[in-house]
């Protein structure tokens, strides 16, 4: 048998977490890097590791462009012609219709991107490049209300 040696903590772990709701008025993509950053802000890290969750199986989260509206227009018409609504021919092997012809559309897209991310803090902020902003991505059409859980390890 090994024996790991026990090492005292030096200092306090601080992991703040909150739960911030974003409201969608149908599928695109919806910027809160905003709230993130001040969420790490207000938790006073200089370093550490932000995570992003979404709580739903039909939208997702992306770090994307922030500068340049045709990053967002062309991404949501990429995925659409991707993944078109269940009701399009091509969709007709599709089994999961009971929400209507957007939903199995929408959990192929949200399988295809992500719904965690993990950003790191650096002095103080968020570690995202010149261009880049926090997105949830939403792929249903009617609007809905999305819960985020963010967590602050550091």
């Amino acid at each position: 048998m090994v024996r790991v040696p026990k090492v005292p903590l030096q200092g306090t772990i601080h992991m703040p977490q909150t739960l911030v709701t974003i409201a969608t008025k149908g599928a695109g993509l919806y910027e809160f890097t905003d709230r993130a950053v001040a969420f790490v802000r207000e938790a006073k890290a200089e370093t550490g590791l932000l995570t992003l969750f979404v709580r739903h199986t039909s939208c997702s989260l992306m770090i994307q462009e922030n500068a340049d509206p045709d990053v967002r227009q062309d991404l949501e018409a990429f995925f659409k012609r991707l993944v078109p609504p269940a009701d399009d021919a091509s969709m007709r092997y599709l089994v999961h219709r009971l929400e209507g012809p957007d939903d199995m559309p929408a959990h192929i897209k949200s399988a295809l991107t992500a719904v965690s991310l993990s950003i790191p803090v650096t002095a103080g902020r968020l570690a995202l490049g010149t261009w880049q902003g926090v997105y949830l991505f939403e792929h249903r059409e009617r609007p809905h209300k999305r819960d985020v859980v963010m967590h602050l390890s550091g």
